[in-house]
């Protein structure tokens, strides 16, 4: 899914102009034509997620200069470029000092318009990262700081926040690598519990036999080695959270105490005289089905629904592949940076493979390769061969000489051929003939079945409109999931998937 720009001007044939040439970087739009209009998509009931912002600054009712003073009184990060026909000193002045990013005089050229928007995303991206950093050291972390555009995280999400306005214990289960410790942060980061310890403890890591020293506390002298006194985690929480990961492997016996922790909201150190009450809020995860963990006897079924009140199940990353260029880019932003790397961006070709890879790992497996790939490669833009962990590896739904849109972190002085839209989540599909004739019969003169027909549709729409995928879904009348899902079944149906061709030309 590409970056989603905000377009606001009173001005029709402006307003046009400025959609295209958006467009043709390689972005998604979203036109209004007043400044109480943009603030509607941005801060309404139904606001759209927006990267970035193009504004006029000279428009009836609420003007630019009145967006950027609402968008600062919500504290919205989104970076904004104001643009004008008045192109004073004083209004570039006055648009920077009210949190403008940059600045555009009417007509915009192409060339400059895209190296604003790049720089406008790169800037963006690496606060982001910066901030998510800094809330994650501090304990602040919230659900705004978790990148996500995917339909398959919108429930998930939803649900989270309602458990950060309580202290009702979390289970959240999936695979290794989806960030269960960062749904567990922006969890305590959104209760009431924020100012207070949020402590993490992987239960997997830790040897039997100080299960529960570490978990309860002991003292000095309990045991061989014990030459001082330990509080324990539960004690070194109270008052905040405590994150159980890999909750599932703990043993038995260390279960049988933890339950009682549960219960009792106390507990009691090795080799203590009288236990210690603790206010702790109880988060935990694991990469297991719990349940089948309890059907194997391996995990206590009463502790399993005292854990089990909330449960949160994360989808891995091959389920949210839209989500990969938006990592990809905050990825690439953070490492260039630490690592004083003048990368410009990642090419097409690379984003189509990386979003089609499955990404076993999950978002985990994903920042260790474009961490990689900075360190490693020699030129000022990463491409296929600086991933070749991935690109030895065939991925499930898009062939390695498949297009999308480049992601960049930095502005480039090329000039525009024209736009390759093809998203990173499509799978090749090879384009029809551009008069758009539909076959009605096959060989033996009998009609063709729907389902073939419906593909054909889909497929010369994708060609036609240049896998610009929200366009597709919009013209055809489905949803973009629908859209994705029908292309899967279509893939998964096709006898020799290798012989597709890819929609877009790099």
């Amino acid at each position: 899914m590409a970056a989603s720009i905000l377009i606001a001007d009173d001005d029709p044939v402006q307003r046009r102009l400025v959609e295209n040439m958006v467009q043709k970087c390689g972005y998604e739009t979203v036109v209004v034509e007043s400044g109480d209009a943009a603030m509607a998509v941005l801060t309404g009931p139904d606001a759209s997620t927006i990267d970035a912002i193009v504004l006029d600054l000279v428009m009836p009712g609420l003007d630019g200069m009145g967006v950027l003073a609402k968008i600062r009184e919500a504290s919205l990060n989104i970076p904004v470029i104001v643009q004008t026909a008045h192109g004073g000193i004083d209004n570039v002045v006055s648009a920077m000092r009210a949190g403008a990013q940059d600045f555009v005089v009417k007509p915009v050229g192409i060339e400059r318009l895209q190296v604003s928007l790049r720089n406008a995303l790169n800037t963006s991206a690496l606060k982001g990262e910066l901030q998510r950093i800094r809330h994650s050291r501090e304990g602040r972390l919230t659900f705004a700081d978790i990148i996500t555009r995917s339909e398959a995280m919108a429930g998930v999400l939803r649900t989270a926040q309602k458990a950060g306005g309580s202290s009702i214990p979390v289970l959240i289960e999936g695979e290794s690598g989806v960030g269960k410790e960062l749904f567990a942060r922006a969890i305590h980061g959104s209760s009431e519990r924020k100012a207070k310890p949020f402590v993490a403890v992987n239960c997997g890591a830790i040897p039997d036999n100080l299960v529960e020293s570490i978990l309860f506390g002991h003292e000095k002298g309990a045991f061989t080695g014990a030459t001082e006194r330990h509080m324990g985690k539960f004690v070194e929480a109270s008052g905040g959270t405590l994150f159980l990961d890999e909750v599932s492997e703990l043993p038995l016996t260390a279960q049988v105490k933890l339950l009682r922790a549960l219960q009792e909201g106390a507990v009691e150190a090795v080799g203590g005289r009288k236990p210690v009450k603790v206010d702790v809020r109880i988060i935990s995860a694991t990469n297991r089905k719990l349940l089948d963990r309890v059907k194997g006897g391996h995990f206590r079924e009463d502790l399993f629904y005292r854990l089990h009140v909330l449960p949160l199940t994360l989808p891995p990353l091959r389920a949210r592949r839209e989500d990969i260029p938006h990592l990809l880019r905050h990825f690439l932003a953070r490492f260039a940076a630490e690592e004083n790397r003048a990368i410009s961006g990642i090419s097409g070709e690379a984003v189509a493979y990386l979003s089609g890879f499955d990404w076993p790992g999950n978002i985990r497996q994903l920042e260790n390769a474009v961490y990689r790939a900075v360190v490693m490669s020699e030129s000022d833009q990463l491409g296929l061969a600086d991933f070749p962990l991935v690109s030895t590896s065939a991925p499930t739904t898009v062939g390695p000489d498949m297009a999308s849109d480049p992601i960049t972190v930095a502005p480039s002085n090329s000039h525009l051929t024209g736009p390759v839209m093809v998203s990173g989540s499509d799978i090749p599909i090879a384009p029809l003939p551009s008069q758009g004739a539909l076959m009605m019969l096959n060989g033996d003169g009998e009609v063709r079945p729907l389902e073939e027909m419906e593909n054909d549709i889909i497929r010369f729409a994708i060609s036609h409109y240049r896998g610009q995928m929200s366009e597709v879904a919009r013209r055809l009348k489905i949803g973009r999931s629908t859209l994705y899902r029908k292309l899967d079944e279509s893939q998964s149906g096709d006898s020799e998937p290798g012989n597709a061709e890819p929609t877009g030309s790099p």
